[in-house]
C-alpha cells in the first residue's frame, strides 16, 4: 500500500523520537521513481543546512551493489567467467591460500562472501570498528590496493565452504574491473553505472555537497575528520536519495541501461545457500523474506554515516534511508527500513508461533557446543564470541552465545516454527526493533556434523 509524504514525514519522525540521529532521509520507490521521501534534521549544524532528496551521504558498503554491476556487465559482454579462478583477471596483486590444497578463488566466491578471506587483515583494525583500519585522513595519499595488500592478500579458508563478510573480497573485484577493463573504477562507475542513470550526485570522490558525518557523545555531535576510503570497491561510493532512487527504480525494473532483467535476476537469486530453509546470499546482495515477499537488501557503515536499501524485487517497490550522525544506527537502521518496508507490502511482522507443540525428544541430537566459523579477528565474534551452545533449561530449549554482551549469554528459548520440521525454530530479539528470527539446524553433507544457520544474519556455527 503507498506511503504518502505526509504519512512518511510522520513515520521518519516517529524514528527520530526513538533514535537520536543528526540528520536521516528515508524515501519508498515504486514505479520506476521515488514515491515518497522525506528528510528530516541536518546535514550540517554549522550552517543549519537541511537534509533534502539532494544531500549527499556516504553509501558505505551499499557500494558493493556497484561493484557487482560492474563485474556483471563485464561478464555480460563475455570478458569474465564467474566461476573461473580470479587470477585470470587480477593483475595488481595476488590471492595466497593459506593452504597447498585449496582450491580457487572465483568472481562467485568474492560476490557471495565465500573466498575465503577474512574481513580485518590485522587485529588494529578491530579498534576502528566503522572503518576497520581501511581510511586515510582526507588529504592524504590513498595507496593503491597493492601497496595496501603488500602485494599479496591471503586466503585463510577453503573458498566456497563459508560465508565470511569481508571488504577485500569487493575491494579486490573493484581491482578486477580496472584491470580487465583498463579502466580507473571511478571513470567506469561514471560512464557505464553512474551517467546511464542519470546519477548526477553520485561519485567516489568526496564534494562540498557530502553531509557533514558525525559521532554523538556526552556533550553531543562532534563532527567526524574527513576521510577517503581504501577499499574503494567495497564501500567508497558517495550519492544521494534522489540518485539512489534512480539506482534501485532500474534494478525494479529489470536493469534498466546498466543490466539485462535476467542478469538482474541472476544477481538477486540465491548464489550461496548453505541450507534451503535460508534465504542465502545473491550476488552482493542478503536476501531476505517478509511475510512471504522475497526481499533483497544491503546497509552499509562509515564513520558518522549509515545506509541502508531494500527492495522487494516481486512487489515492485523499495525503501531507501540514509543517516548523519546516527547513535548505534548501524543496529536500527536496518529494522526501521524492514519496518517501513511491511508497511507498504501489508504484512505484519513474523512472531513466534504458540500453535506448535515442543519436541523434546529430538533435544539431545540439538544441544552442544557449535563453533563460530567466523575468522578469530572477524568484528562478529567480538559480539557473539567464540561459540554458542543449545541447552535445556527449566524445561525449554535454549540457545545460548559464549558472549561479552549480557543478554546474548543469556540466550533466547527455541519457539518450533515448523510443524513439519523439528529443527526449524523461531527466537525473539527484542533489542532494535528487530522482533525475531529463524534459527534452522542443518546437517552438511559430507561433514557428519550438525550446523546452525540464521535467517536475520548470515553467520553460521558448527558442532563440535
Amino acid at each position: 500500500m503507498p506511503v504518502d509524504e505526509i504519512q512518511l514525514a510522520a513515520e521518519v519522525d516517529r524514528i527520530r523520537n526513538r533514535r537520536p540521529v543528526v540528520g536521516l532521509a528515508v524515501g519508498t520507490v515504486r514505479g520506476g521513481a521515488l514515491e515518497s521521501f522525506h528528510g528530516a534534521g541536518l546535514a550540517d549544524i554549522a550552517t543549519g543546512t537541511p537534509v533534502t532528496e539532494d544531500t549527499v551521504f556516504r553509501i558505505a558498503s551499499v557500494t558493493k551493489t556497484f561493484t557487482a554491476v560492474a563485474v556483471l556487465q563485464l561478464w555480460e559482454r563475455g570478458l569474465v567467467d564467474l566461476d573461473a579462478p580470479v587470477g585470470a583477471y587480477l593483475r595488481a596483486y595476488r590471492l595466497v591460500p593459506a593452504k597447498a590444497g585449496f582450491r580457487p578463488v572465483t568472481l562467485r566466491h568474492l560476490l557471495t562472501h565465500t573466498a575465503g578471506i577474512r574481513e580485518v587483515l590485522h587485529p588494529s583494525g578491530l579498534l576502528r570498528m566503522r572503518d576497520l583500519g581501511e581510511t586515510v585522513p582526507a588529504g592524504r595519499p590513498v595507496p593503491s590496493l597493492a601497496e595496501f595488500y603488500g602485494g599479496r592478500l591471503r586466503v585463510d579458508v577453503q573458498p566456497g565452504t563459508s560465508f565470511a563478510y569481508t571488504n577485500h573480497g569487493f575491494a579486490t573485484l573493484g581491482q578486477i574491473v580496472e584491470d580487465v577493463s583498463g579502466e580507473p573504477l571511478d571513470r567506469y562507475f561514471r560512464e557505464h553505472i553512474f551517467a546511464p542513470l542519470g546519477m548526477t550526485s553520485t561519485d567516489l570522490a568526496c564534494s562540498g555537497r557530502l553531509a557533514t558525518g558525525y559521532e554523538l557523545r556526552a556533550r553531543g555531535p562532534v563532527p567526524i575528520t574527513g576521510y577517503e576510503v581504501v577499499t574503494v570497491g567495497g564501500g567508497a561510493v558517495l550519492s544521494s536519495p534522489r540518485d539512489m532512487a534512480r539506482y534501485v527504480a532500474a534494478l525494479l525494473g529489470g536493469g534498466g541501461a546498466v543490466l539485462a532483467p535476467g542478469t538482474v535476476a541472476t544477481m538477486t537469486a540465491p548464489q550461496y545457500q548453505p541450507d534451503p530453509r535460508i534465504p542465502g546470499m545473491g550476488l552482493a546482495f542478503f536476501r531476505g523474506e517478509l511475510g512471504g515477499h522475497r526481499t533483497v537488501e544491503h546497509d552499509g557503515v562509515l564513520p558518522g554515516f549509515d545506509a541502508q536499501i531494500l527492495l522487494a524485487p516481486a512487489a515492485g517497490v523499495a525503501v531507501l534511508a540514509f543517516a548523519n550522525g546516527a547513535k548505534r544506527g548501524m543496529h536500527w537502521l536496518g529494522p526501521e527500513t524492514a519496518n517501513l518496508m511491511r508497511r507498504l507490502l501489508g504484512v505484519p511482522a513474523a512472531t513466534v508461533r504458540t500453535d506448535l507443540p515442543q519436541r523434546p525428544e529430538t533435544w539431545g541430537d540439538l544441544c552442544g557446543w557449535y563453533r563460530f566459523t567466523a575468522h578469530r579477528t572477524d568484528p562478529a565474534r567480538l559480539a557473539v564470541g567464540p561459540a554458542v551452545q543449545v541447552v535445556v533449561r527449566r524445561g525449554e530449549l535454549v540457545i545460548r552465545a559464549l558472549s561479552p554482551i549480557p543478554a546474548l549469554r543469556r540466550g533466547f528459548v527455541l519457539h518450533p516454527d515448523d510443524d513439519r520440521d523439528p529443527e526449524v525454530f523461531r527466537i525473539e530479539l527484542p533489542w532494535f526493533g528487530i522482533g525475531t528470527g529463524r534459527v534452522v539446524f542443518s546437517r552438511p553433507p559430507g561433514t557428519g556434523r550438525t550446523a546452525i544457520y540464521l535467517d536475520f544474519a548470515p553467520l553460521s556455527f558448527v558442532q563440535g
